[in-house]
């Protein structure tokens, strides 16, 4: 009888030390919560893509360093920690969780939405091609056979791939030899240098380029991928899910305020309309 009694009352206890512990443990952490309580936030950045982020006099600045300014503005008491690292770890670092949030030009596609959180977008990723004044390459299709660089890794890569894929179903001969880049900085000077006939890299990085170089380099028309946007980007799961919120409302009130426009005009010269209310679906 006692034996009985005893063996009940330690399941009793069992179930009310379970029922408590499940109480007491919360669903998930909130990763915006937790970046206020430790008073930082870690975000990752390709420093190397003029306009959007690059060094000058050893600080990040840009286009992308002045949204987030704005931004963080919002969160008083909060240091930003900002790593400047090659493009090619950036992505899989943030599945890894060795950072928050990556604060760098992220071309959206339909691969990258199925792993990836995204913002809204902040400017046209759309790719075209860069090449010499007076070299082989007078338009698109003339890449045919030639040599073409771009980033290791990026959208701007999948889009030229896209488009020699193109080339050879209308029947035409591909691209001679798609060349791989750590970062676009290097293609330049490989095309400026002539051992490359033409570069794949978005619009809004192409027009500061031919305008600080406009004696040696030219952007070719039409585009030769399909509209494509960049935004930033986190985890996709639920701790993240407050953070990319807080970052994409920012970003979203910035469009709608006007002020992203006039960020656009200082960093590209010009202005290009994105959508404030969502992210449109990725067509790459």
């Amino acid at each position: 009888m006692l034996k009985a009694l005893a063996r009940s009352l330690f399941r009793s206890a069992a179930v009310v030390t379970v029922f408590a512990a499940a109480v007491a443990m919360p669903a998930h952490a909130d990763l915006l919560d937790t970046i206020k309580q430790r008073g930082q936030v870690t975000v990752a950045t390709e420093a190397r893509f003029a306009p959007f982020e690059f060094v000058e006099n050893g600080k990040i600045v840009g286009f992308g360093a002045d949204l987030l300014a704005e931004i963080m503005a919002k969160l008083p008491g909060v240091r930003v920690e900002q790593l400047d690292l090659p493009w090619q770890g950036i992505l899989p670092g943030l599945a890894a969780g060795k950072f928050d949030f990556v604060v760098t030009s992220v071309t959206v596609t339909k691969e990258r939405a199925e792993r990836y959180a995204f913002t809204v977008p902040f400017a046209e990723a759309t790719v075209a091609l860069v090449v010499r004044k007076g070299g082989p390459v007078a338009k698109p299709g003339d890449i045919a056979g030639k040599v073409v660089g771009s980033q290791a890794g990026s959208g701007q890569l999948q889009a030229l791939r896209d488009y020699d894929a193109r080339l050879k179903r209308e029947g035409g001969q591909g691209v001679g030899e798609i060349k791989e880049y750590v970062d676009f900085d290097q293609a330049y000077a490989d095309l400026g240098a002539g051992r490359i006939q033409a570069v794949a890299q978005s619009l809004p990085n192409l027009a500061p380029l031919v305008k600080q170089r406009g004696d040696v380099f030219a952007i070719l028309q039409p585009t030769i991928g399909p509209v494509t946007y960049f935004a930033w980007a986190g985890r996709k799961d639920a701790d993240s899910a407050s953070l990319v919120r807080f970052f994409s409302d920012g970003l979203a009130e910035l469009n709608r305020s006007g002020r992203m426009a006039e960020l656009q005009r200082k960093w590209f010269g010009f202005t290009t309309d994105v959508p404030a209310d969502k992210l449109p679906e990725p067509t790459m």
